[in-house]
């Protein structure tokens, strides 16, 4: 009978061990998601601050849901391109959404500016993607940097 009891015991030990090791997983990975965005949010604001005067006039900004216009002429991101200022602008954004749709499940962006008092504009960056092995089914990351 003791050693009855003492299985019982341990297998239900063992159960909220495997519990808690699920948990683990699903939070990490959750983690690891909000990580990957947080690190393509401060990507595009890299590049709208390295190209300030197109961003702050509006060339970055894009809508959740909204396909990325295609950069024309030679302007492909390699050394040897020529690229004006306003297609680097939608090279950028083009990039920027097709690695938010390729490391984030279903992710997508967004880019929206505020003018506010004086010449200080504050750029919005939210990122969208489907957390349902975490604690929501859609997440979205805002981040607000002025430019």
């Amino acid at each position: 009978m003791e050693i009855l009891v003492t299985v019982v015991v341990l297998s239900i030990g063992l159960l909220g061990l495997a519990g808690l090791q699920l948990s683990s997983l699903k939070y990490n990975h959750s983690a690891y998601l909000r990580s990957q965005a947080t690190f393509m949010a401060n990507d595009i604001l890299d590049r709208m601050r390295a190209n300030r005067a197109v961003a702050r006039a509006g060339n970055y900004d894009i809508a959740i849901g909204a396909a990325a216009a295609t950069p024309g002429g030679t302007c492909n991101g390699s050394v040897t391109d020529t690229c004006t200022p306003a297609e680097m602008a939608t090279l950028d954004v083009s990039d920027w959404k097709t690695r938010l749709a390729s490391v984030l499940p279903t992710g997508d962006g967004s880019i929206s500016r505020t003018i506010g008092a004086g010449d200080q504009i504050l750029a919005t960056i939210t990122i969208q993607w489907d957390d349902s092995h975490g604690e929501e089914a859609a997440y979205q990351l805002p981040m607000e940097s002025l430019l």
